[in-house]
């Protein structure tokens, strides 16, 4: 942002941002909160260039936090200065330089090139916790994720393959379904045939479903509760495909499943996240990179994400010094 840091801030020159559909939303007046003179986007890789409280070095890569004031408690936001960056008073990451507190900074993963970094924060972090802390999802479950191709279920099915689990999606092309195989999906149903459960009931053979990962609601939702066990989780961090929400019947009670909400994540689990695809070397799906913080390049990016035209993360390069993936 250009200004000189208070104590304890860092300041990162931001290599790439990473657009989210909370930006689409922000620019239509569709979004709750909305400050004018905000600067877009919570995702962001960046260069330190002033470490403030942090404990890293000047000139390292690091990676911001989608949201800062959260910091460990496992059920919701445990501060009140809680919020996400992308609105005032919180810079946001389509910008030369950001200041942010320091302790809110983390190191970047070494194996992944400047555009993959900058994909994680958000969706990474939303996925990380919707398939982890809120599905409890193990090695061996059969799970399903919904709306693959948007970047948060993107996250997802690779956090669950990585974890060991069966992972089936659904998504609105054929291209997706096979993009989610070749991550490690065992398979996926096109959401749009009107026989997308029968499909996926097939799919799923004689087995039963211990968590869903949906980012939609919508006309599925209801079919879901027939292809789960007993004890199941039902994990919701969007409802895209329907404002009018979704519906918990006595059924669902009776088969105990649990309905649990979820958005965005801790620092902890921000923390865990960066360990857990560090460990697994896990690289985040782009679908766009535009290269240049300019109106033409940032008009194009949203149109992509309003016109549902990607298949992973729509990233803008600001420092233009490219950097490729180690691997």
């Amino acid at each position: 942002m250009g200004t000189v840091p208070k104590p304890g801030e860092a300041v990162i020159k931001i290599q790439a941002a990473a657009l989210n559909h909370r930006d689409v939303w922000i620019l239509k007046a569709l979004y709750p909160g909305i400050v004018e003179g905000s600067i877009l986007a919570a995702d962001g890789v960046g260069t330190l260039v002033h470490s403030g409280s942090s404990s890293l070095k000047v000139g390292q890569r690091v990676l911001l936090p989608p949201s800062v004031g959260w910091e460990s408690d496992p059920r919701a936001p445990d501060s009140n200065r809680y919020g996400a960056l992308g609105m005032l008073p919180l810079p946001g990451t389509l910008a030369d330089t950001v200041n942010i507190d320091g302790k809110e900074i983390f190191p970047c993963p070494e194996h992944l090139s400047t555009p993959e970094a900058a994909a994680i924060p958000l969706a990474g972090l939303t996925a990380f916790r919707a398939v982890f802390t809120k599905s409890e999802i193990q090695k061996d479950q059969h799970v399903l994720v919904t709306g693959v191709g948007g970047g948060v279920a993107l996250f997802a099915l690779q956090f669950a393959v990585a974890a060991g689990a069966n992972v089936y999606a659904t998504s609105s092309s054929e291209e997706k379904i096979k993009l989610a195989v070749s991550l490690g999906a065992k398979g996926g149903v096109n959401y749009k045939d009107p026989d997308a459960i029968y499909n996926l009931n097939k799919l799923l053979g004689n087995n039963q479903l211990s968590a869903v990962v949906d980012g939609s609601g919508g006309e599925l939702f209801d079919h879901y509760l027939g292809l789960m066990k007993r004890g199941g989780i039902i994990t919701q961090y969007g409802q895209t495909a329907s404002r009018k929400g979704v519906t918990f019947t006595m059924k669902s009670v009776m088969k105990h499943v649990d309905l649990r909400a979820s958005t965005m994540g801790s620092r902890v689990e921000f923390k865990q996240m960066i360990k857990f695809i560090e460990k697994h070397k896990i690289k985040p799906i782009v679908s766009h990179v535009f290269n240049g913080l300019t109106q033409e390049n940032m008009d194009k990016a949203i149109s992509v994400l309003d016109a549902g035209q990607q298949a992973g993360k729509v990233v803008i390069e600001i420092d233009e010094t490219p950097r490729s993936s180690k691997l």
